[in-house]
This record gives C-alpha cells, sequence and structure tokens, in this order.
C-alpha cells in the first residue's frame, strides 16, 4: 500500500473540518510528574463520537456510491460509520460480538445503525458480514483501508504541527488503521519521530506478528481495552508496521486499568481501556522515555459506566 501524501491528508482535513474539529493535544503537568518526562496527549475522545475513527468513515463515506453500508465492529468502528453514513444519506447496518460494550451499542443504534450482535470476537462477527454481502445488498465498509488511513492520518498532521520535535509517539494497535495513520501522517511530513505500537497483553496478535514477521492468530482476546481486541491482523498492516514502528508493548490487564484511573485523576477525561494502553505503556517504559519530549494518543473514550466505576474505585478485577 502506499501511503497517503499530505496533500491527500490536508485535502481529507479539508472533508472532515465541518464535523469534527481539531481535537486538542494537551501537556497535563500531573502526568508529566508521573511519567517524569514532557508528555502530550491527543485526546481523540473529544470526538463527536468519542474515538478517533470518525476521520476514516467520513472520508470513506464521502464519494461512496451505496445505498446501505454494513461492517463489523466492537464499537468505535461502528459509530464512525453510522454517523458517516448519516450525514451522507446511506443507511447502515453493524455486526457486533455478542458481549459487546452496552454503550457502544446504545450509541451506534442512536447514530443510526441496524444493529445485529454475532459471534464470539471481531472475526466472528466480520465473516458474518462476509456472509451478509453475498447477495449484494450490502456493501462493506472494512476496519482496514487505505480510504480510512487517509482521514485518521489528519490526527496525526494536527499532533505534529501543534507540537513540534516529539521523540516517541505511543498509539494503539486494533487492526492497524491508527498506527498506519500515524505513520502516514510523520512520513508525509518528514519527521523522525520514533513510533511504538501497544497492544493488550490479552491480545497480543500484532505484538507477536511483528517479532515473528509473519501473521500470527492468536485465540480469542479476552481484555479490558476491547479496542484493541484483535486475534488475527491485517498482513498488509503488518507489512507497514513492519517497516516503520520502532517496536511494540504489552500491556497487562491491571495497568489498563490503572492508566485509566490515573486518566481521571490526572486529567478528569474518561478514556477507554483502548485508549488508556498508551498511557501504560508508557509508565512501563518510563525510564526509557525519560528527558524526552512524548507523544500519547487517548484514542476513545466510550466505556460502560458500571464497567468504569468498578476500575475507579479498584473492585475491577481482569478475567
Amino acid at each position: 500500500m502506499l501511503l497517503p501524501s499530505l496533500d491527500e491528508i490536508k485535502r481529507a482535513a479539508d472533508l472532515i473540518a465541518p464535523h469534527v474539529p481539531p481535537t486538542p493535544q494537551y501537556c497535563w503537568p500531573l502526568l508529566g510528574e508521573r511519567c517524569q518526562t514532557e508528555v502530550w496527549v491527543k485526546h481523540e475522545n473529544t470526538t463527536p463520537i468519542g474515538s478517533f475513527k470518525i476521520r476514516g468513515g467520513l472520508t470513506y463515506m464521502a464519494d461512496l456510491d451505496a445505498e446501505h453500508v454494513i461492517c463489523a465492529t466492537r464499537g468505535n468502528h461502528g459509530q464512525s460509520v453510522a454517523y458517516a453514513a448519516a450525514q451522507n444519506g446511506i443507511n447502515a447496518t453493524v455486526v457486533a460480538p455478542r458481549g459487546n460494550s452496552t454503550a457502544k451499542n446504545a450509541a451506534m443504534r442512536a447514530f443510526g445503525a441496524n444493529l445485529i450482535e454475532y459471534g464470539r470476537d471481531f472475526n466472528e462477527a466480520y465473516e458474518h458480514t462476509r456472509e451478509l454481502c453475498a447477495n449484494g445488498t450490502f456493501h462493506l465498509v472494512p476496519s482496514f483501508d487505505r480510504k480510512l488511513i487517509v482521514g485518521v492520518a489528519t490526527m496525526g498532521l494536527e499532533l505534529f504541527n501543534a507540537v513540534p520535535n516529539l521523540d516517541i509517539v505511543y498509539v494503539p494497535v486494533g487492526l492497524g488503521s491508527e498506527i498506519c495513520a500515524v505513520i502516514a501522517a510523520r512520513e508525509a511530513l518528514g519527521l523522525h519521530t520514533e513510533i511504538v505500537g501497544v497492544v493488550a497483553d490479552n491480545a497480543p496478535a500484532y505484538a507477536l506478528s511483528f517479532e515473528q514477521g509473519k501473521v500470527v492468530e492468536t485465540d480469542v482476546p479476552n481484555t479490558l481495552a476491547d479496542g484493541v481486541a484483535v486475534r488475527l491482523p491485517d498482513s498488509e498492516a503488518l507489512h507497514i508496521m513492519r517497516r516503520h514502528v520502532a517496536r511494540f508493548v504489552r500491556v497487562p490487564e491491571a495497568n489498563i486499568a490503572e492508566a485509566m484511573r490515573i486518566y481521571f485523576t490526572d486529567t478528569h477525561h474518561v478514556i477507554e481501556g483502548a485508549g488508556a494502553i498508551t498511557l501504560a505503556a508508557l509508565l512501563q517504559e518510563q525510564s526509557k522515555a525519560a528527558g524526552q519530549r512524548v507523544g500519547i494518543i487517548a484514542s476513545g473514550g466510550n466505556v460502560n459506566l458500571d464497567l468504569y466505576c468498578r476500575i475507579l474505585s479498584g473492585s475491577y478485577q481482569s478475567g
């Protein structure tokens, strides 16, 4: 895949601007004290769907000739598809695995999507969407696609322009659109910022694949960071990561929960598990990042209330 050019990313930014103002990046002093370095948080939890995914959905749907789209999702991609489809007069169906976040399911319905619950995890939900597309009724919106990367790269462009000379950026890795988009923005600007991928220890497929140089499938993930709960990596995404990512960090469940609590105490922002793993990774690599200018992506803020209350109270126990 050819990474998007700077002109492409700028055109996507113009397209997205009426729906999504540039999100803030803040250097929170309490986080800096805790991490013993200069930390900039890119707050993608502040978009209209509470996730960076909206950028890709708007770009993908802008010139799409379809009456009905469908996608598989753990929630944020589905919200993006539902939101962008509604803006473009297109019907949307989303397929989420059984037991998915009730908050994310409710949000997808509120944005106008028809929700189907199917399968044990994202990959089984995705296979079901392929089956539903067999009769030609739906246009399948993938979770990894160049058009999505072009849109999400606007996030990277905002961050790199707002905070010059970042030494490291920690990026969550689900199926790969977010980290590939940050790579695209860095390359388009000709920067040398080190990009570090972050996964949950309970969903290590991309970290294992990165280390072994081939796609490695794992068991069905069970992680608090549901947005990165992928067991089968995308080969094209992995190829980009192998060329441009410095390393991967795997984060235990207890550390993810602790990072969510820290976000609330130090910034008063609600950050979901998949968004908090980058802070958890930075805390794990504190000595390595000391004295550097670090960016961390808070990729979303969509978390169930009951789960969040247990995390804040310290009563959450990982399965």
